[in-house]
């Protein structure tokens, strides 16, 4: 990957330029310009995805010089390094390979020196017998009753991943319940388990280092209450009927109690927030059923193959990082709104928040230098038609630019004609409302309270329908967007340092919780005063 400071390219420059050209022109005005807009600015991926990009403050320039900047960091190498198996993310010596997680011809995944293919094939093999057993009632519990409730203990890409999937393609669901339990905040756990008989439930522990403090805390609590609802049972049978880990650290795993034969891996070569793929994918295998798994993974390496090999004038995942590039670091604009009009896909705004801030939120580049440009922008946003009656008044007439992301399905998996046609309706609507502003209406029929500006921009992206092989195509395209960012932006988008501090905080402070000094003083006076008022308490 070339290490350059991108404000010092030539590219750059030019585009700074342009941007002093371009900034007052509208989208009304670029309409008008080019009558053939919508088609010279949107990509049909298959006629499954329409990636419509032509409401965007950008011309034909715009975009060339886009392009000429990522070809002035030697973009194309960056990726092939990615596919290849080299050590992108250096700062923990490790290669990036989540795509060998869905790859299903090229046999020859190489990492230091190991060719990795038929790892990743065993493990598929596994989940699917794993997912076929359960769903089938083969795997029973303990008392040989079949399996109802599965309960998924891991914290971010362990718990959003799977739980944005599942949610998304409920349609595919089986007969199996999931549950998800993630904070450390009691009441989650304790409503779970409410509502679930131990001898019908598969308890799912997912950590990469099973050291990850809300997992193993919540998981040993549900060790014991295991055992305290069970009786005249063999440990070993209980760990063998109702509980799998997932992780890199089989010892403690072991340690744990889970049996060696149900422990899936999770290499050290595919980040959390990009291992859904992976055996933390797991859950979603047992929910949908193997098959529709595997075409999720199957989707994803579609989107793989075309951001690979595509030509970049026609490569969505790469226009999609320019044009947010455009906007993070020419228009100033700090946050991008993800918008699905698809009640299923609610999570998927908080699923990409993970995924893009995790990954671009740095502030030191490849050189180690400190960064004196903007990096990731603030990912947010909420189902459409909840979000119409909430921030979109923001959207319309406030001083804010903010690109949107309006993502919907042409073909609902539940019809109501008119309920379908006013939620498409209302989708078309908001984008071009944006666009034009009042530019559309009579502006003699409104009153200066009511105009809206327009030249707010979005992209458009249609899903034919919400299927697995789409929703594998839809993440992909997103994972591959923020690592072109990745290579502009000059950072390691792959480690995720900062989260670290935090919990090395938090565990001198527990200490302090913990033991019975009455005023804490060694900290600065606001550390101070809220451990102390805690402590007053207890």
């Amino acid at each position: 990957m070339k290490n350059i400071n991108p404000t010092k390219t030539i590219a750059w420059k030019i585009l700074q330029d342009h941007f002093q050209n371009i900034k007052y022109t509208t989208i009304t005005e670029l309409f008008k310009k080019d009558k053939n807009r919508f088609k010279n600015f949107a990509i049909n991926f298959e006629n499954e995805i329409l990636f419509d990009f032509s409401k965007n403050i950008i011309s034909n320039k715009t975009i060339n010089y886009l392009f000429n900047l990522l070809k002035e960091l030697e973009y194309s190498n960056s990726i092939r390094d990615m596919f290849y198996g080299k050590n992108i993310n250096k700062t923990e010596h490790r290669s990036v390979l989540h795509i060998a997680l869905r790859n299903h011809n090229n046999n020859d995944f190489i990492v230091h020196n190991n060719n990795i293919y038929n790892d990743v094939r065993n493990n598929l093999s596994k989940i699917k017998q794993i997912s076929n057993d359960i769903i089938n009632g083969i795997w029973t519990g303990y008392t040989g009753k079949p399996i109802k409730n599965i309960i998924n203990i891991g914290i971010g890409g362990s718990y959003l991943g799977p739980l944005m999937v599942t949610e998304a393609l409920k349609s595919y669901h089986n007969h199996l319940n999931i549950y998800f339990i993630s904070s450390l905040d009691a009441t989650q756990l304790i409503h779970t388990l409410k509502y679930i008989n131990p001898e019908e439930s598969i308890f799912i522990v997912s950590s990469k280092t099973f050291t990850t403090q809300e997992t193993i805390v919540n998981a040993c609590n549900i060790k014991e209450w295991f055992m305290e609802n069970t009786s005249n049972l063999n440990i070993n049978d209980m760990f063998t009927k109702h509980f799998i880990g997932i992780t890199s650290n089989t010892t403690d795993a072991m340690t744990f109690g889970i049996p060696q034969q149900n422990i899936l891996p999770i290499w050290n070569w595919v980040g959390g927030r990009f291992s859904l793929w992976s055996s933390i994918g797991l859950p979603i295998s047992l929910l949908i059923g193997f098959k529709n798994f595997y075409e999720l993974l199957h989707g994803a390496e579609k989107m793989d193959h075309h951001f690979f090999y595509s030509n970049i004038n026609n490569n969505i995942p790469i226009i999609m990082a320019l044009i947010s590039i455009w906007y993070n670091n020419f228009w100033n604009a700090e946050t991008e709104a993800i918008i699905p009009y698809s009640y299923d896909m609610r999570f998927l705004p908080k699923y990409l928040q993970q995924l893009n801030m995790e990954s671009n939120g740095k502030s030191i580049d490849r050189t180690k230098n400190n960064i004196d440009y903007q990096t990731s922008p603030i990912i947010w946003g909420d189902i459409g038609t909840e979000g119409q009656h909430s921030f979109f008044q923001m959207l319309h007439q406030g001083t804010k630019i903010i690109p949107c992301d309006f993502i919907a399905p042409v073909l609902p998996h539940i019809y109501l004609q008119n309920n379908h046609n006013i939620l498409i309706s209302n989708y078309i609507a908001q984008t071009r409302a944006l666009a034009f502003g009042n530019n559309i209406t009579n502006k003699n029929d409104i009153n200066e309270y009511e105009i809206c500006t327009g030249n707010h921009p979005s992209n458009s992206i249609f899903m034919r329908k919400i299927t697995p092989y789409n929703l594998g195509l839809l993440i992909a395209l997103y994972e591959h967007k923020i690592f072109i960012q990745g290579i502009i932006f000059n950072i390691f988008s792959f480690d995720q340092w900062g989260v670290e501090l935090g919990k090395k905080i938090s565990n001198l402070i527990l200490e302090d919780l913990n033991d019975n000094v009455n005023n804490i003083n060694k900290y600065d006076s606001s550390t101070n005063g809220l451990i102390n008022f805690y402590k007053s308490f207890l």
